[in-house]
């Protein structure tokens, strides 16, 4: 070997771990399953308990967390014994791993339980399961889909959303006065709460005596401004607020987009002598597909989660014109005290939801493969 090549080798390229002795493999095998059975076995006779079959003198779930904790360190054991370093590194992952888990998946398997149940809190005898009873009741509800439909609305005001914050980045990308003044502005939607806005704007300005915006209105020859008396309007009042607080989210994307574009292959347009329309439809647009998308994902994110103007403004009305399904899931728990329908509810939303971005993101990905096949 030349001076070059061993100066170019590293020296853990000569270091052979030490193979893992297969009694030791067995005995982290073994550790596992102990602490897995053990896990199972404590779980498994608390809900039995719960759901009043047997009676072990369970008084809480602390025992579940318990053999939960244990475990976990049965696992981390047991990685040390089967991988070596591996499984020691593994452990610097373990802790945040087991924390999600915790806060994710047994709060979902809860949630999945609640849903089957009679649980409500103005009642003293505590969750009953009913089986698929909520079911047929969400079925049957029309104020849980006209939800649903609210929903539909909503996310399509995004397309409006998305043209408005393209059209903000662009302005704000080019050579203008105070521009830096003109970002912070803004901007300054975006640094309020939702619930300031809703009172702020819907509960103040546009109230329909003395607001502001209903003084305007009724300047212009609106005899009686009520911004929420009418389903549709209300709708729209809904969305506009919503669209004002958010809009500049999609915004600083968009104008972060154009800001790492190329400069120049913007100069080699307008030397062809491309015109500004041509430019944007041609180079600008197609290579900011890609911001484009993560910022109207993040935007229908947000917007699936719209509940807490509605509440603080309308409460859904009127008649549930406004209502979102959060806000409508809300209220089950709040002035129904329907724990075990509201969860359900919550339940079968979350699943649309998830359904839902994981297709949209198909198709998304689907016509940006294609796109970019036509154009090359």
């Amino acid at each position: 070997m030349d001076k070059a090549t061993a100066a170019a080798v590293e020296p853990d390229d000569f270091v052979i771990p030490d193979p893992i002795p297969e009694s030791r493999k067995r005995l982290g095998r073994m550790v596992f399953a102990a602490g897995t059975l053990m896990l199972v076995a404590i779980a498994l006779m608390r809900a039995l308990q719960e759901l009043g079959i047997v009676d072990l003198g369970f008084a809480t779930w602390r025992p579940v967390l318990y053999a939960y904790i244990f475990w976990g360190v049965m696992l981390g054991w047991s990685q040390v014994l089967r991988r070596g370093e591996d499984g020691k590194r593994a452990l610097f992952v373990l802790p945040a791993a087991l924390f999600v888990v915790a806060m994710v998946v047994f709060p979902l398997l809860f949630a999945l339980y609640v849903s089957f149940t009679d649980w409500n809190l103005s009642s003293l005898d505590g969750p009953e399961f009913n089986g698929l009873d909520n079911l047929r009741r969400m079925a049957d509800d029309p104020f849980y889909w006209n939800a649903m439909l609210n929903m539909v609305w909503y996310t399509l005001a995004i397309v409006a959303e998305y043209a408005i914050a393209f059209g903000l980045a662009l302005v704000l990308h080019s050579q203008i006065r105070a521009r830096k003044f003109f970002r912070v502005v803004f901007l300054l939607p975006l640094m309020l709460s939702p619930v300031a806005l809703s009172w702020m704007v819907g509960k103040s300005m546009m109230e329909n005596r003395f607001g502001p915006l209903a003084n305007f209105a009724r300047w212009l020859g609106w005899e009686n401004p009520a911004f929420f008396a009418d389903p549709w309007l209300a709708r729209l009042s809904i969305m506009v607020m919503d669209a004002w607080t958010f809009i500049p989210l999609m915004m600083i994307i968009l104008l972060a987009g154009l800001q790492s574009l190329p400069r120049e292959v913007m100069e080699a347009a307008r030397v062809d002598g491309a015109t500004p329309w041509q430019t944007f439809w041609k180079i600008t647009f197609p290579l900011m597909l890609p911001v484009s998308i993560t910022a109207v994902i993040i935007r229908v994110i947000f917007k699936l989660k719209l509940a807490d103007i509605i509440i603080n403004v309308t409460s859904g009305g009127p008649g549930g014109a406004t209502d979102s399904v959060t806000s409508f899931i809300f209220r089950e728990y709040r002035d129904r005290s329907n724990v075990g329908y509201g969860t359900l509810l919550a339940v079968v939303y979350l699943v649309i939801i998830v359904a839902f971005l994981v297709t949209l993101l198909n198709l998304l990905g689907r016509w940006m493969r294609g796109y970019d096949q036509e154009v090359n």
